[in-house]
């Protein structure tokens, strides 16, 4: 176990800015990953006006190791229905031309919240022809039709993440699979080919290099267009622990490799997270075409 953090790992704490703008947020009931999550870019983000809102309620159903956000295992948890006007709302008040949304995985839904994916991804192609959606789905326990409801209102970009290594899955992801995942990935392009696919893995966790290689080649043979890397950082001490602080130049030599592999952009630095730049990730995805 490895708590000491390196300086390339040390941010700044938010100054009355930035809480002001989770402030805002909350107070309008809109829940962002970077609050939920416990982000460690909330402050550069929120600095620079990028957020990545989570819809379905901010309470998981699923028990990940490495994840904060709040779980419940109670059973039925409430929709709420006017949360798609409301992420709507803020994103034309905000001026956002690139809108990302997550969620929490919901498997006590029939659909695991595939419609509500639908009507904020519609809601928000409304504001503006130029307004960019992308989307950090689950995995919808397998259901096709859930994964259709959400690609057919054509979202930008529709990414899932592996989060790890197979072999880390049974500690870290008990109630996902790795495989599913991958296959997930496939099923997006053959949907739709025309929308970006990405994914993004955690390191630091324990997984050998080989590891990380042979997920890198499973994204890419499921047609995986980006791919971002990041460090792990445990949210607590009751979460599953920092095993290794992957150095930057590791960092660096992965995103060689990712792009040696063919992703058509790859981001890889140990603060880098799933929707980290997605605006500039995604036009570096264009300009690979």
């Amino acid at each position: 176990m490895t708590s000491r953090l390196p300086a390339w790992l040390r941010q700044e704490i938010p100054g009355k800015d930035i809480l002001g703008r989770a402030r805002f947020f909350c107070a309008h009931n809109v829940h962002t990953v970077c609050q939920e999550a416990r982000c460690p870019n909330l402050g550069f983000c929120f600095d620079n006006h990028r957020f990545t809102f989570i819809i379905l309620g901010n309470i998981c159903t699923r028990n990940c190791s490495f994840c904060s956000v709040a779980k419940s295992s109670a059973g039925k948890l409430p929709l709420d229905i006017e949360e798609p006007r409301r992420i709507r709302d803020m994103a034309e008040r905000l001026k956002l031309s690139y809108v990302v949304l997550t969620s929490v995985t919901r498997d006590d839904l029939l659909d695991g919240g595939a419609a509500q994916f639908a009507e904020t991804i519609r809601l928000i192609h409304g504001l503006g022809e130029l307004i960019k959606v992308e989307v950090l789905i689950p995995d919808f326990q397998g259901k096709q039709e859930s994964l259709e409801c959400v690609l057919e209102a054509v979202p930008e970009v529709a990414a899932h993440n592996l989060e790890t290594v197979s072999r880390l899955y049974s500690a870290l992801r008990p109630e996902a699979d790795y495989c599913l995942s991958l296959e997930l990935l496939r099923r997006i392009k053959y949907f739709n080919p025309s929308i970006i696919t990405k994914s993004s893995l955690m390191l630091g966790l324990g997984e050998l290099e080989a590891e990380v290689m042979k997920a890198m080649q499973d994204l890419r043979a499921s047609g995986c267009d980006i791919l971002t890397l990041g460090q792990y950082l445990a949210p607590s001490s009751k979460h599953y622990p920092v095993r290794e602080f992957i150095s930057p130049r590791r960092f660096k030599e992965y995103e060689g490799l990712g792009r040696e592999l063919g992703f058509r952009a790859v981001l890889s630095a140990p603060l880098t997270r799933s929707s980290f730049q997605a605006d500039r990730v995604y036009q570096e995805c264009l300009c690979a075409t």
